[in-house]
């Protein structure tokens, strides 16, 4: 993957997303990392919203998103990404512990990009991310402009 692409981590648990960090960058990816702490947080990222940090625009980004956060959850940060014009665009992979069907199903249908869910084992979980980091580095992302280019 470019390392233009900045990667965003939204996960409440914030031992989870450092591990995602390290593990991405074992795998050798060198992407710069944002990291929210709940939907609402990655909401006002995205949509550039609120007092925290900003998306930038002419960048490319890639979502992890964790479904179990306080408040707005990532399911509904799914659904408003996927709803925008401009940030549909973006890839979002699910990241979480839960493998309900019916979960996986409603992700999908919305438009996520892959659902991967987390081992509660340490080894196995870095495994995953490991491989996460490897496919990651195959993919392209399109730039997230905000901009409409004409003809």
């Amino acid at each position: 993957m470019n390392t233009e692409v900045i990667i965003v981590i939204a996960d409440d648990d914030s031992g989870h997303a450092t591990l995602i960090e390290k593990n991405l960058k074992r795998a050798g990816l060198s992407n710069e990392i944002v990291f929210c702490r709940d939907g609402r947080e990655t909401l006002d990222f995205l949509f550039k919203t609120g007092d925290g940090p900003h998306r930038n625009s002419g960048r490319a980004h890639l979502l992890l998103l964790d479904i179990r956060m306080p408040g707005v959850d990532g399911v509904e940060v799914l659904r408003q990404v996927k709803q925008d014009s401009e940030l549909s665009k973006m890839p979002v992979i699910m990241l979480t512990t839960t493998d309900d069907p019916r979960e996986v199903e409603q992700c999908h249908l919305l438009g996520c990009s892959n659902y991967i869910t987390k081992p509660v084992e340490y080894e196995k979980f870095v495994e995953v991310i490991r491989r996460l980091g490897l496919f990651l580095m195959l993919v392209t992302v399109p730039k997230l402009n905000g901009e409409v280019k004409h003809g």
